[in-house]
């Protein structure tokens, strides 16, 4: 059986255009963290070393199971690319207000299934790191994240547009006696930026949130 998570976490990423409420479990990332415009070839490399860690965890554990011939979970379809924005200390401006994108901090990060233990991705990053070294490998963590409650909406198109998103995503708040926890949010990019022109991005942005006391 192939796990696909665009089949059966659809609460998850499967949002529209309004927003919603959603609870995020417990959930297991490759991570690595940079500063500095998205757009510049650093952002790039990242994610580059990123995926290439992920396909090795996946084609590993595919072959691991094909081996054994076990009736569990045979393989499954890789997470999205999520990414955690915010401003260094300096900026004076809320996360999403990208005037000054030297100015961003983040971490991008691909989710693992439960089944991937910390020593299944240690032994497909030694692989990766035989079979195409980069110095990159060395600063991806294996990590643990829950982030709770949340309130999240699709946004189609530009990044440069995604102010007009989170203004519904803050009236939402408004609207349900909601209010935000910290000042970063999240981005899971469904579609892959490399082969997708700008204005047909679709990407799910999410914030942390509390019932305002």
């Amino acid at each position: 059986m192939k796990y696909d998570w665009r089949k059966q976490e659809k609460e998850l990423y499967g949002p529209r255009g309004e927003a919603v409420v959603v609870e995020v479990p417990k959930q297991k990332f490759i991570m690595i963290s940079g500063k500095g415009d998205p757009n510049q070839e650093a952002f790039s490399e990242r994610v580059g070393a990123l995926y290439a860690l992920a396909y090795s965890i996946k084609m590993r554990y595919k072959a691991e199971h094909k081996e054994a011939g076990q009736d569990e979970m045979e393989e499954f379809a890789v997470y999205p690319l999520e990414g955690v924005w915010d401003m260094d200390d300096e900026a004076g401006a809320e996360a999403h207000v990208l005037e000054d994108k030297e100015r961003l901090i983040y971490t991008v990060m691909i989710r693992q299934p439960d089944c991937i233990t910390e020593e299944r991705y240690r032994e497909a990053l030694e692989a990766v790191k035989k079979k195409k070294p980069n110095p990159l490998l060395d600063e991806i963590a294996f990590r643990t994240c829950e982030e709770g409650l949340c309130v999240q909406i699709l946004h189609t198109g530009l990044f440069d547009d995604e102010p007009e998103s989170f203004e519904k995503m803050d009236l939402f708040l408004k609207e349900n006696q909601l209010e935000r926890k910290g000042h970063t949010h999240r981005e899971i990019y469904l579609k892959d930026m490399s082969r997708t022109s700008p204005e047909k991005m679709k990407t799910i942005l999410r914030y942390r949130v509390c019932e305002k006391q």
